[in-house]
């Protein structure tokens, strides 16, 4: 009974290194705290400083530019765009993924990771190559009045790309560790597909997929190097909160620059807020699980 009680005990918290010495662990905390309030706390507070630095007035007044409202009017847009279009990428190859066996399974995987890998940078000159003016598709687009590049649908494509693989990324692991016997049971009874996808498969990955729409719309929402490719940087136009935040630099106009990117940072805030308490979320529910599963091993 002891060796139980000391098992169930183990699944609610993790033991300290009780052979670690005393200075070398407040050596390690103090240097964490010192790099994150060095590289992570400073810049934020310097941030807010100088968005204030001529009063609450004039950081108020850096929002009445038509072009700052339309910078971010077009990242709502684009963050509205792409983050439901990688809800419905993520979910379908999560599910084809964890659910069926297939060739070139490894092959997707792969590519769903592809733009961890590639620089942003080279994503947008991709859309370049494919719907610029000298590109494949380019004459096509300009004899049909379409337009893409240097317009909202190349931001929006842009922005997909960069941010397609958090949903997937999140679910993926998830499901293969849940399996399908919940689903297959579920048909079993007499439920259909849909039925079985929104009534189990859902609520059990429901916290994994909301904690990779957060990260998704983080990263769109700050998304510089393959938005500034294929937007032009016309203002008042096609330019993104990060973009306008440039050019505002670029002309010395520091408090407008610094207020715009408040927001960001206010949103970034928002967003590790929520990751928090997604995450103690979820090993709260897995601590719950434990215990009793651990209850009928005595």
């Amino acid at each position: 009974m002891a060796i139980t009680q000391k098992t169930l005990s183990n699944h609610g918290r993790t033991q300290p290194a009780a052979d670690d010495p005393v200075w070398l662990r407040m050596l390690m905390i103090l240097t964490t705290f010192a790099f994150i309030s060095a590289f992570l706390i400073l810049p934020i507070v310097v941030i807010f400083m100088e968005a204030f630095q001529d009063g609450v007035s004039a950081y108020l007044a850096s929002f009445k530019d038509p072009a700052g409202l339309q910078a971010i009017k077009l990242t709502v847009i684009a963050t509205g765009i792409s983050v439901p279009l990688n809800i419905v990428f993520g979910l379908a190859a999560s599910w084809a993924i964890a659910k069926f066996e297939f060739r070139g399974k490894s092959l997707l995987i792969t590519l769903i990771d592809l733009p961890f890998a590639v620089s942003p940078i080279i994503s947008g000159l991709i859309y370049v190559l494919m719907f610029g003016m000298q590109g494949w598709l380019g004459p096509w687009l300009a004899e049909n009045d379409l337009k893409i590049i240097f317009a909202v649908p190349g931001i929006v494509l842009a922005t997909i790309f960069v941010t397609f693989p958090f949903v997937a990324r999140e679910l993926i692991p998830l499901m293969q560790e849940q399996g399908s016997d919940e689903e297959q049971a579920a048909i079993s009874l007499g439920a259909s597909g849909l039925q079985t996808f929104w009534r189990v498969t859902i609520p059990n990955i429901n916290w994994g997929l909301l904690y990779g729409v957060i990260l998704c719309n983080a990263r769109a929402m700050g998304e510089f190097g393959a938005v500034s490719v294929v937007s032009g940087h016309i203002r008042g136009k096609t330019n993104t909160m990060p973009l306008h935040i440039e050019i505002l630099y670029n002309e010395y106009n520091v408090v407008a620059a610094f207020a715009m990117a408040s927001i960001l940072a206010m949103l970034g805030a928002v967003t590790l807020v929520l990751k928090s308490l997604l995450e103690w979320k979820v090993r709260q529910q897995r601590s719950e699980t434990l215990e009793p599963t651990a209850a009928e091993a005595i």
